[in-house]
């Protein structure tokens, strides 16, 4: 934007200093209500455009709790100014010393962070990464680690778990492991997804990553087998599972695209998956269907690459019950998206 000439009747004021600056929340100018119905709208027109599917009245969208201060775990890189993000369109740096978007205590543990690169890069001969992690728990205790760990001295920073608490549940997270951003909307999507995943025999869960929603699935199927490819995500997997009886649970350390009917042991009634942005590749669309599940419990972050399963699925015989959106990134483009797919 070269001038601005005259606001629109939804433009607000950005609360971000290096706003329009800094690559990362692109939609602060706009009043929340209406990010929240151009989520809702871009939803939409991915099920119609691209999967072919009329979705009036079937959208239950739900806005964040909050819109600022929801982030519990952001990314950023580590330059000669301190921790920031890139520039929009480009790769340089933006440092940034406040976040409106990050939980309270993860503005603290940026300006520590900042204050002991400041000091690593004035007297000591120890590199430090060029990514770092952070994360505030669900008792707001903020951590932070170097990504990958390339200092001796930080060994000791990356042997800790940050732990979160969902419906009285713990869940231990490991540095690298994944766990949803948006901290107020944890316990929201995760009923919401057991809700959809219904109760029954067997289950196979794909895409687990630390056990979110395994947390809940365990108790609701005799038999669950869940797969994971991220050796760090296992790992917190199994121990946040370490309570459940051994014959009620499988863990996979595998890439999801490796399932195929010989290895489930029996078909399951429900498929659980949270695939990444790219959604699912078409050998494993087939291999899902070839289970025959009487449900599919689809979780998307990208409107588009769902769209193009559920047209996929479509054609193997799935129908489109319902679907959900969720605004896990307030200020930004990005949606959640929950579809549920039942066996014609």
């Amino acid at each position: 934007m070269i001038e601005l000439l005259e606001p629109g009747a939804s433009r607000v004021e950005p609360r971000c200093s290096v706003y329009g600056r800094c690559g990362g929340c692109t939609w602060q100018h706009l009043d929340y209500p209406v990010q929240v119905a151009a989520k809702e709208k871009m939803i939409r027109d991915a099920l119609e455009r691209i999967a072919g599917q009329k979705s009036e009245g079937r959208i239950l969208f739900t806005p964040s709790p909050v819109e600022y201060g929801y982030r519990v775990r952001t990314r950023m890189l580590a330059g000669p100014e301190g921790l920031g993000y890139r520039e929009r369109a480009s790769h340089t740096l933006c440092p940034v010393d406040h976040c409106p978007v990050l939980a309270p205590g993860l503005e603290a543990e940026i300006a520590r962070v900042n204050k002991e690169l400041k000091e690593t890069q004035a007297g000591s001969d120890t590199l430090s990464s060029t990514e770092w992690e952070l994360v505030a728990d669900s008792d707001g205790q903020a951590r932070s680690t170097p990504l990958p760990v390339m200092a001796k001295a930080d060994s000791e920073r990356s042997s800790w778990v940050s732990r979160f608490e969902v419906r009285g549940r713990s869940l231990r997270v490991s540095p690298g492991s994944f766990v949803q951003a948006n901290g107020p909307m944890h316990e929201i999507l995760f009923q919401s997804v057991l809700e959809e995943a219904g109760e029954g025999e067997r289950a196979l869960e794909l895409h687990a990553g630390a056990g979110f929603f395994t947390l809940g699935l365990v108790d609701r199927f005799r038999y669950l087998e869940v797969v994971e490819a991220s050796a760090t995500a296992v790992a917190d997997l199994r121990v946040n599972l370490a309570a459940t009886p051994s014959g009620n649970l499988r863990v996979r350390a595998a890439p999801a695209e490796s399932i195929d009917s010989t290895r489930i042991g029996d078909f399951p009634d429900c498929v659980i998956m949270d695939p990444p942005r790219a959604g699912l590749s078409l050998s494993l669309l087939e291999s899902v269907a070839a289970l025959n599940p009487a449900r599919i419990v689809y979780l998307s972050c990208d409107p588009a690459t769902l769209a193009r399963d559920l047209a996929r699925f479509a054609d193997r015989g799935y129908g489109l019950r319902r679907v959900q959106g969720f605004d896990l990134f307030p200020q930004t483009p990005h949606v959640e998206v929950l579809a549920t797919l039942i066996r014609d």
